[in-house]
């Protein structure tokens, strides 16, 4: 007569079930929580599966070294913080206004750009001569499509070429500085930024004209 085989417990299935579920994007996920609140130097492979509660073997199953996870970290920046821009450099007869409130409500309304992924990417990026150059490159679009958008609302060259600068740099800064604000009370700025990012070089204090757009809540 065959012995009764022992029916596992729930305990020992769990485990197996979580290697099982736990996908490549789930690596991905858990490195870059680790990079936007550590930096790269702390994304590593035993912290990771300590972390995830599983072995080294699970990640190897995924990927085929730390540089592998390093790549589908930048890769995810690519995809929500970069592509976005990728795909205005290509629009074709813009119109000013519009074109720059497309580019703002990328940053404003972080869907799905992320400022924290944005920022501890060009913190990974002064150990990487490679990087720096792609994050170089990002910043020269993204300045060159503020640029266009001011060029199409009529401002000469050099002041679109300020001015893009001025609303980059601020924006960027935001970021450096971890500047926190409630959303709503952002939100009821913006026109303000609007007018003040569009408004005329010099005038008399009080005297503002309103930019044609920029009293709908956005700028």
């Amino acid at each position: 007569m065959k012995a009764d085989r022992k029916r596992p417990s729930k305990a020992d299935l769990r485990p197996k079930a979580a290697r099982q579920t736990l996908s490549r994007e789930a690596w991905i996920a858990a490195a870059r929580k680790v990079l936007e609140k550590r930096g790269i130097a702390e994304v590593k492979i035993d912290r990771l599966s300590k972390q995830l509660k599983v072995t080294r073997g699970s990640f190897y199953f995924h990927f085929a070294s730390l540089a592998d996870l390093r790549d589908g970290l930048l890769q995810e920046w690519r995809n929500i913080n970069c592509a976005p821009f990728w795909a205005m450099r290509d629009m074709h007869d813009v119109d000013g206004l519009q074109f720059f409130t497309d580019i703002v409500h990328v940053w404003v309304d972080e869907a799905p750009f992320s400022p924290l992924l944005d920022l501890a990417v060009r913190d990974w990026s002064r150990t990487s001569r490679k990087l720096a150059q792609e994050v170089k490159d990002m910043d020269d679009l993204r300045i060159a499509l503020l640029i266009r958008s001011f060029r199409a609302m009529g401002y000469p060259p050099d002041e679109s070429l300020v001015r893009a600068r001025i609303t980059y740099f601020h924006q960027i800064g935001q970021y450096a500085l971890s500047f926190k604000e409630d959303p709503a009370v952002r939100r009821s700025l913006q026109p303000l930024f609007g007018e003040v990012l569009l408004g005329p070089l010099v005038q008399e204090p009080g005297t503002a004209s309103r930019p044609s757009g920029t009293r709908n809540g956005r700028h």
